[in-house]
């Protein structure tokens, strides 16, 4: 599948916005002390991948799915998503974004129609061609990894039962999903919202 940008201007990827607030100092904090567990740069390809891994298994890793979890509060920016320790897929996929803005690393938000519109990311390295990151988190029967050598996601989408891979890669969550994460008062309810349709 060919990725497509929504936004035709590259400087969008690295922008901040109302869900990917990576200017907020709770996400530089964290930002600053995954650059430190990775050698302290992201200059250079090296330096530029083992943080954007590092960035990726951090998110997925520990910070919950609350669906998984049981987690009834609903986080979608960014910086809450970090606060809290708690979101969606969504939610999960802002953060992931923000931490690789901060670094320079122009990451968007994509996603795949699933039973619902599932939320993941796609990050853009020198030289390299977007590449899909689900930081969703794992659990039986899913195995997501960082991989820029063929996706590692999540799931794969069943043509059979109408699932498709949304091409779209989009600087800011799309009205449909930001609208859900921001009426919902509890994740019972977020379910409910969750958009089948971009």
């Amino acid at each position: 599948m060919e990725l497509t940008r929504q936004d035709p201007d590259p400087s969008a990827y690295l922008a901040a916005c109302e869900a990917v607030d990576h200017r907020h100092p709770l996400v530089a904090r964290t930002a600053s002390l995954l650059r430190e567990r990775t050698g302290g740069r992201t200059d250079g390809e090296g330096g530029l991948v083992r943080y954007a891994e590092a960035a990726f298994d951090f998110v997925r890793d520990t910070i919950p799915h609350s669906f998984d979890s049981g987690d009834q509060r609903v986080a979608w920016r960014a910086s809450d998503v970090l606060a809290t320790r708690n979101g969606i897929c969504y939610a999960k996929s802002h953060a992931l974004a923000a931490l690789l803005r901060h670094e320079g690393i122009p990451a968007a938000l994509c996603y795949q129609k699933l039973n619902v519109v599932h939320g993941l990311i796609a990050l853009k390295l020198p030289g390299r061609p977007w590449a899909r990151q689900d930081p969703r988190g794992n659990r039986p029967g899913v195995d997501a990894r960082f991989s820029l050598d063929g996706e590692r996601l999540a799931f794969t989408p069943d043509p059979d039962a109408g699932e498709y891979d949304i091409p779209e890669l989009y600087a800011a969550p799309p009205e449909p999903v930001l609208t859900a994460l921001k009426r919902a008062v509890d994740r019972a309810q977020l379910e409910r919202l969750l958009p089948e349709r971009l």
